[in-house]
């Protein structure tokens, strides 16, 4: 017997995300390799053009939150995931620059569809729950892209070529689309907006959260795309020290960690603020550190595998807590709009800390891992004193 938060539109959600995620992760995991290895373009140019897909998608995400404020939710999650298999067809091509106009366009499709698929959940769930909710939906989004990754390695031992491998990506993204069809089409809990109002100032008076702790988790964020490196980048890396394998491997690892990390988080009653901050940024900011120490060191591959596993652990924290939070500072009615914000504070730290790495990388790969562990910890420290006088939560 499921649950009784593991509601209708909630599985619905989180299949869909699982599916997406079967697409277009292994497409990411991809794209390193097909831009910089197949193609030839230089790892300057995959940060370039990572840089045009998650800092400018993080914008994507901001409108999409806004939209979802304004027009339907189940239309703007479906107008977005329907564009998600722009991605799949990168590898048709052989101009590194239509492939990563490619890359873009499907991510930015898949940025802006986020918010209002958030949104879709906080309204089908009581805040009590929501932090199960959100990280039952991080265990199938990413724990999709960790399956995503074994199919992947299957599928080149058995010498699939890497333009159908994409092309094949097309049909899970169709059913994660299909799946969110058949979430409820109006605002659940329009008519239970006053209940909703009052049980969030009740909650409010209770934990005295202020102002300052929704604006210092913007900041935090904010700082923490900063650092937030596309995995490309530890990909390349381990397959300089290793093979293309054990890259590959490396990013089902992170993606398996945080998928479970995820999970548990969502349920735990920890303070959710010092939790976002010392396990999600400042050890997020760590694992960076392992991968950058244990290349600079060339102590071999194992190391740098534990610091993708460290940062994955990070990754789960961050994904669960910072949405959980937001639904909590923002009243329903606006939710769309927190979330958009949450996506839009990240854009222009990503863009820079992408256009960064691939400078700092063609210098020194150690350095460039460096910087990005030094601004993560930050984005803790930040977040912490922001919320001074958060209770409970």
């Amino acid at each position: 017997m499921r649950p009784y938060w593991m509601t209708k539109d909630v599985l619905l959600v989180s299949f869909s995300a699982f599916f997406a995620d079967v697409g277009y992760q292994t497409a990411i995991a991809l794209f390193p390799i097909l831009l910089v290895i197949i193609l030839g373009a230089s790892a300057s140019s995959f940060g370039l053009a990572t840089a045009a897909a998650f800092g400018v998608g993080s914008f994507f995400g901001y409108l999409g939150g806004l939209m979802s404020s304004r027009l339907n939710d189940k239309y703007v999650a479906i107008l977005g995931n329907a564009l998600i298999p722009l991605i799949s067809l990168m590898g048709l091509t052989q101009s590194p620059m239509i492939a990563a106009v490619l890359f873009c366009g499907g991510w930015w499709a898949r940025n802006f569809r986020t918010p209002s698929r958030r949104v879709i959940l906080v309204e089908a769930t009581t805040n009590r729950d929501r932090g199960k909710v959100f990280g039952f939906l991080h265990l199938l989004d990413i724990g999709g892209g960790a399956l995503s990754i074994v199919m992947l390695l299957v599928l080149i031992l058995y010498g699939i070529a890497i333009d159908t491998i994409l092309l094949l990506t097309i049909a899970p993204l169709v059913l994660s689309t299909v799946l969110l069809v058949f979430t409820k089409e109006t605002k659940r809990m329009e008519g239970f907006v006053s209940s909703a109002k009052k049980k969030a100032m009740e909650l409010t008076k209770k934990v005295k959260i202020k102002r300052s702790t929704y604006k210092g988790i913007l900041i935090a964020t904010s700082m923490y795309g900063f650092s937030s490196y596309a995995f490309g980048f530890p990909i390349l890396t381990i397959a300089q020290v290793s093979n293309v394998t054990f890259a590959i491997a490396s990013y089902g690892i992170y993606l398996g960690v945080s998928a479970i990390t995820g999970y548990y988080i969502g349920s735990r009653l920890w303070n959710k603020i010092k939790t976002l901050s010392m396990l999600g940024y400042v050890l997020s900011g760590l694992g960076t550190a392992v991968i950058g120490l244990g290349y600079l060191l060339g102590v071999g591959v194992a190391p740098l595998l534990l610091g993708v596993a460290i940062t994955g652990f990070g990754l789960g924290v961050i994904e669960t807590l910072e949405p959980t939070l937001i639904s909590f500072l923002k009243e329903l009615r606006d939710v769309g709009t927190g979330m958009g914000a949450l996506a839009g504070s990240r854009s222009f730290g990503i863009f820079s800390a992408n256009l960064i790495m691939g400078i700092l990388y063609v210098l020194s790969p150690a350095a460039s891992y460096l910087y990005s562990s030094v601004v993560a910890i930050i984005a803790g420290i930040i977040v912490i004193v922001y919320s001074r006088g958060f209770k409970g939560y």
